[in-house]
């Protein structure tokens, strides 16, 4: 095994695509991305790297054991980084089957296939190989008012998605302690940024801003998150895979609780500068309250003093960032355009 080459599944996705494109951007390494592209994954998201011959793209799935067996014996890579899941709380509400069978079922079936590997590996290569796990930190429930999620906060998960990816963390854990797998892993809190799926709060409201749509909030509005811009978060797991103690868990997290009233205010904020609406009144007026949804989590709040200590810190605060999304959307609608195909149109999801 040569130290150059990284596996990143569930690569086309939001994040993952993000990431690749990191990589390729400031290191040597070649990228062997797998990714199933189901409705979240397009490889539009990759259009920077797609012929860059360091970026090798495989289409298929992590549920398909031959073909990762020879992805894995063909390419010898140092690390796996697992970015493939189901991420969409109110999907997994409509339907949690899909979830528990990509992020348990499949994420099992993963971790069987690359022990094997590991064990394949002459002894310094062993000492070396690291398979990192992306996760979230919605498997630790809600928080009140008060307190941090940290890395040894008690497991709540409070929706479907939330439990199969706290079956997938208990799996990896498991994997390290019984095998030995030098494994990382990591719960990040919410992303955003370019090339996110619009069912996500943050693209859904810039994209119902500008075609005129109301802009729905949950509840009363008052639920409060963590924002990450999406290369940070990236910044961090290329940080944890290289400083990272295998079977340590990290949080990452950006230091900015907003309540979702306040993320879709600065939205409209941001666009009454950039794109005025043509009657020059605010976007504000086309925010529309609706029932919330269930099982909603009131908080989630990230201590990530752990990663940090490892020399990583956020570079955007969620104004610069929020800026840049925005635009980014607003420059890119051919791309909007192509990845909603007609399956999913900004329409309610999650009302169970």
């Amino acid at each position: 095994m040569i130290k150059n080459s990284i596996l990143i599944t569930g690569g086309a996705g939001f994040i993952g695509s993000n990431l690749v494109q990191e990589f390729i951007e400031k290191t040597d390494y070649v990228i062997i991305n797998l990714d199933k592209l189901t409705y979240a994954g397009n490889l539009d998201s990759l259009s920077s790297v797609l012929n860059n011959k360091r970026h090798i793209f495989i289409h298929g799935s992590i549920g398909d054991k031959k073909l990762v067996k020879q992805i894995l014996t063909t390419y010898k890579p140092w690390s796996v980084i697992n970015l493939a899941a189901e991420t969409h709380v109110d999907r997994s509400i409509d339907g949690p089957a899909v979830f528990i069978q990509t992020n348990i079922v499949e994420v099992s079936q993963l971790l069987e296939i690359v022990r094997d590997y590991w064990m394949s590996l002459e002894c310094n290569a062993r000492k070396y190989f690291r398979f990192l796990h992306v996760s979230t930190d919605e498997v630790f429930g809600s928080l009140g008012d008060e307190g941090l999620f940290t890395e040894e906060s008690k497991y709540a998960p409070n929706s479907p998605y939330a439990a199969s990816k706290a079956a997938s963390d208990h799996l990896v854990r498991a994997y390290n302690r019984t095998y030995g797998l030098p494994t990382l892993l990591t719960n990040c809190s919410n992303n955003y940024g370019p090339c996110q799926f619009p069912e996500k709060l943050i693209p859904l409201i810039i994209l119902k801003a500008i075609d005129k749509k109301p802009l729905p909030v949950y509840g009363d509005g008052k639920n409060v998150r963590d924002w990450i811009y999406v290369r940070d978060h990236c910044n961090a797991l290329m940080t944890v895979l290289n400083s990272g103690i295998p079977g340590e868990a990290y949080n990452i997290g950006g230091s900015n609780e907003k309540t979702n009233i306040e993320v879709v205010t600065k939205i409209c904020d941001i666009l009454d500068k950039m794109c005025p609406r043509s009657d020059k009144a605010s976007y504000k007026q086309q925010i529309s309250f609706v029932t919330d949804r269930p099982g909603h989590d009131y908080r989630y709040a990230i201590d990530h003093q752990k990663v940090s200590r490892l020399g990583w810190k956020p570079e955007e605060t969620f104004e610069t960032g929020l800026r840049k999304t925005v635009q980014w959307y607003l420059d890119n609608r051919q791309w909007i355009e192509r990845v909603q195909d007609g399956t999913y149109q900004g329409q309610r999801l999650g009302l169970a």
